[in-house]
């Protein structure tokens, strides 16, 4: 008798289990049943298909070769060393960022678009995303209301928020607010009572739903209290879209030029391939079943490294130096060889231009090209933009002549800051914060698709130098 107790023991709490994992999941689909989310329905629909091309791919493909690699790229960072399935969105060396096969100005003009707007709605690219497919106004408005659904904050969130010192960076305090707001994770809560692998997916839908639902006031009141003294900007407002509330929330209420251009900000800085250091953290701490709070929160943490989010700040920052430095004033009337003059002055000095250049991209990002359009429609006498527009004709040719970069080209750091500050939204330090709850949109869309598929856990092979040297002596 003593020794069956233990068996008796183990398979009650598996009974206890089983139903608890039966009933919560019943309650999941039920909820579902009546919640009238087409996003998620429609993401269900295509499980099946998605698992089956997995399958295809890994029974055709497993065995051939990607290519080879040597130890110069695993003492460089692993560049150019194919190691991640990412579908959400793919980097062309000449085309620049492709979101499930859509390039910038065909999403600019094939997804749907607020009313009176000009720019894509980031709802709209988060269907695409998970999808693949362009949704419909009507399919768009069902992920704006069901956003709306879920965007209500917990008040210990805001209390953190609020009690945070305003000298604490922005993203420290987007990092420590999505960790509290772990506490919520559905994910989490289903996985401790026992579910089926193959449901992952529906719990890391409705964590990431939750979260990029919630991030816009996340966001705003770690602005509105950093640097506006906790001073309230307008309230949450169901009429409005996703970067229209945001940016209502920042302060900007009733600017609908702002409006359209968080929208177009939101949308470009979503996704930029797999191998980034955000999405690249958010996939490997996924991969371990973290859940989608911890998992973005580890992403934020890369993003905010001087090598990846903080660029487009110190690109701003750049600009007025570099104005300021050579004596250019401040209204636009320098001449392009004064400009070029002070670019070969900077690069003699040993210091490099920023905002120019990409590891992958070979012309100039199309991303830049937007945001330079939009300049041009909404600012064109801005003599700030004039700075980086003139600076767009005289780098490139420069660094050309010098023959040490293969692209000469801006991307999209060189751009994105003047717009902000233009209106007004001049606080540098917190253009990563923007940049964050982009992010978002593109991680999280591919950690479902990772939970989908089953992807497993991450965990390449690493040797130490001395492996390399005995390997290698011969």
């Amino acid at each position: 008798m003593a020794t069956l107790r233990p068996i008796i023991h183990r398979h009650f709490l598996n009974t206890v289990k089983r139903q608890s994992y039966n009933t919560q999941h019943e309650l999941f689909k039920r909820t579902f049943a009546t919640s009238g989310s087409s996003l998620v329905q429609r993401v269900g629909e295509l499980v099946p298909q998605y698992r089956a091309e997995f399958k295809e791919l890994k029974e055709k493909y497993s065995d051939k070769k990607l290519g080879e690699f040597n130890v110069g790229q695993v003492l460089g960072g692993m560049r150019g060393m194919i190691g991640l399935l990412y579908d959400t969105s793919l980097l062309d060396p000449q085309e620049g960022i492709r979101f499930r096969g859509y390039s910038i100005p065909e999403i600019q003009e094939k997804l749907p678009k607020a009313e009176g707007g000009n720019e894509p709605l980031p709802e709209a690219l988060f269907w695409l995303l998970i999808t693949g497919e362009i949704p419909t106004e009507e399919q768009t408005k069902s992920v704006t209301n069901e956003l709306h659904q879920r965007s209500k904050l917990p008040q210990e969130v805001k209390k953190l928020i609020n009690k945070f010192d305003p000298d604490l960076h922005a993203m420290s305090q987007l990092v420590a607010a999505v960790a509290l707001l772990q506490k919520e994770s559905r994910f989490a809560k289903a996985y401790h009572t026992g579910i089926k692998k193959t449901d992952y997916w529906q719990y890391t839908l409705e964590d990431s739903l939750d979260l990029i639902a919630k991030l816009p006031e996340i966001a705003s009141l770690i602005y509105r209290n950093k640097y506006h003294n906790g001073e309230p900007a307008a309230k949450y407002n169901k009429q409005l879209d996703y970067g229209a509330n945001f940016a209502a929330m920042l302060g900007w209420e009733g600017n609908n030029d702002f409006y359209d251009l968080l929208r177009l900000y939101l949308v470009i800085h979503s996704d930029h391939e797999g191998g980034n250091v955000s999405a690249h953290s958010t996939h490997l701490v996924g991969s371990a079943l973290s859940d989608p709070y911890l998992s973005y929160a580890a992403g934020m943490c890369g993003l905010a490294g001087p090598l990846h989010g903080l660029a487009n700040q110190e690109v701003l920052r750049w600009l007025f130096q570099f104005r300021d430095q050579h004596n250019l004033g401040e209204k636009g009337n320098w001449t392009k060889q004064q400009l070029e003059d002070a670019c070969n002055a900077t690069l003699a000095s040993g210091r490099v231009i920023p905002g120019f250049g990409h590891a992958v991209l070979r012309k100039t990002d199309p991303r830049y090209t937007a945001q330079r359009e939009f300049a041009l429609k909404h600012l064109p006498n801005d003599p700030m933009f004039k700075l980086v527009s003139d600076l767009y004709e005289v780098v490139p040719g420069i660094l050309q002549k010098q023959g040490k970069v293969s692209n000469p080209w801006p991307n999209v750091d060189a751009h994105s800051g003047v717009l902000l500050n233009y209106y007004g939204l001049r606080e540098a330090e917190y253009y990563t914060v923007l940049f964050g709850v982009s992010r978002a949109i593109g991680v999280l869309a591919q950690l479902t698709i990772d939970r989908i598929l089953g992807l497993p856990l991450e965990r390449p092979k690493s040797v130490t130098s001395q492996w390399i040297r005995d390997k290698f002596k011969q």
